[in-house]
């Protein structure tokens, strides 16, 4: 038994009314179920009940076994003095107040029925990948279309937060925390972090003073990376440790090493050396590229804002060492895509949310624009019979994968409260 399926059948009445006693053999009557906040303190707030007719108000705690009271220590918690009820599976304890009056307990192990128990049981228990996956297809398609649009903004949120504590640190600079957002996804799995750092390394300032000149943005970069100590022979190599030497001086720039890009088994394309000069290339070129991405509202406006290519160098080097044949290297609209989900949306989300004006439908049509995502999970849904035809699903489906069903939060899902009602 969990107490996660305790607070289900609260919150759901799953509970014969007119036959409940407490432990004391009184008549109990739940006038009002209160709400399940799920912060700190009693699990259910503000509820009312009758106890052989004497009205009582307030809080509500909810446990496997009485006794849990005391291995929670909540006898010496103050905000569990207003507990009006004690409902639990299990009575093995009496509970006191701290007046040492023993608080109403509600045993439920022989109200609930053997099917609801064993309904539970069946959707919990673990399957080849997900507890529903034998039923997930089968979910009506208002409820899953609902669902997926709260499992979206779910992820916003969850996302949001690192952005907004961002945001505080550096006192709400919009363009600085959008250009690091942008550096880490630039970076992807391998190199984000990396990236993220090196744009933190460096305070915006410069890197604002410095955008209207490319080389200088990759003399700071590619020097911070300690990328420009070696012996080549190289021009535009040699230029670039030119202007490095005279901005970390100019500028005070610390030389405090910083995570390692990786090279390692990424295609040429994907090089730290190539995704860097994209970036630096894109914020030189696209001066006030923060507002005119605030602003864009279509994905063909945005895709434009974010279509660029590294400077000439690179259009024949992958690293400062070899030349190789000539080409360009402009982002691949898979990528502008990526870039889309995992930066541009939740920017504009939280910029959105700190004015008051989110249109959290405006984001939701922006993603139903691009394709569906490829990976390893939304590939797993799709042999379940769960297709998304767009960006706006599988960001839906990831959430739920990863924040839902690796949780086995099966209560809290739309999916599951629907298959245990069904």
């Amino acid at each position: 038994m969990h107490e996660e399926f305790l607070h289900y059948l609260w919150v759901n009445k799953k509970l014969p009314f007119t036959q409940l006693k407490t432990h004391l053999n009184e008549n109990l009557e739940i006038n009002h179920f209160g709400q399940f906040l799920q912060n700190a303190g009693p699990d259910i707030f503000n509820a009312q009940i009758s106890i052989d007719q004497q009205k009582w108000a307030g809080n509500i705690e909810i446990h496997i076994k009485s006794s849990d009271w005391y291995a929670h220590h909540h006898e010496k918690d103050s905000n569990y003095d207003n507990v009006i009820l004690h409902v639990v599976w299990e009575n093995d304890s009496p509970v006191f107040r701290k007046d040492n009056s023993e608080i109403p307990t509600l045993e439920l192990k022989n109200y609930i029925p053997l099917s609801e128990i064993n309904n539970y049981q069946s959707l919990i228990v673990s399957k080849t990948w997900i507890n529903c996956e034998n039923h997930i297809s089968e979910i009506d398609a208002f409820i899953w279309n609902n669902w997926l649009e709260s499992l979206f903004l779910n992820r916003l949120e969850r996302k949001s937060e690192f952005i907004d504590k961002r945001l505080l640190e550096t006192n709400f600079d919009w363009e600085a925390v959008f250009f690091e957002m942008l550096a880490k996804n630039f970076g992807l799995n391998t190199n984000g972090e990396c990236f993220y750092e090196l744009a933190k390394s460096i305070p915006f300032s410069i890197i604002r003073k410095e955008s209207f000149h490319v080389e200088n943005l990759e003399a700071l970069f590619f020097g911070k990376l300690h990328l420009l100590e070696e012996a080549i022979e190289d021009d535009y190599y040699l230029r670039l440790k030119k202007i490095w030497n005279y901005l970390k001086l100019k500028y005070k720039v610390p030389t405090t090493m910083v995570q390692q890009p990786q090279f390692f088994q990424l295609r040429p394309d994907n090089f730290p050396t190539i995704r860097l000069s994209q970036l630096l290339n894109l914020f030189a070129n696209k001066q006030n590229l923060f507002s005119q991405i605030i602003l864009a509202n279509s994905y063909v406006e945005i895709k434009k804002l974010l279509e660029c290519d590294t400077s000439d160098y690179w259009k024949h080097h992958y690293n400062f060492s070899k030349t190789s044949k000539s080409k360009s290297k402009t982002l691949s609209k898979q990528f502008i895509d990526l870039l889309i989900i995992n930066t541009i949306i939740p920017i504009k989300f939280c910029y959105e949310k700190n004015l008051g004006k989110l249109n959290i439908e405006d984001l939701i049509k922006l993603l139903e624009g691009i394709p569906p995502e490829k990976n390893s999970i939304i590939d797993k849904f799709f042999e379940f019979k769960v297709k998304a035809s767009c960006a706006f699903e599988t960001q839906s489906l990831l959430e739920l994968k990863n924040e839902y069903c690796k949780k086995n939060r099966c209560l809290k899902c739309a999916v599951g409260l629907q298959l245990l009602k069904n």
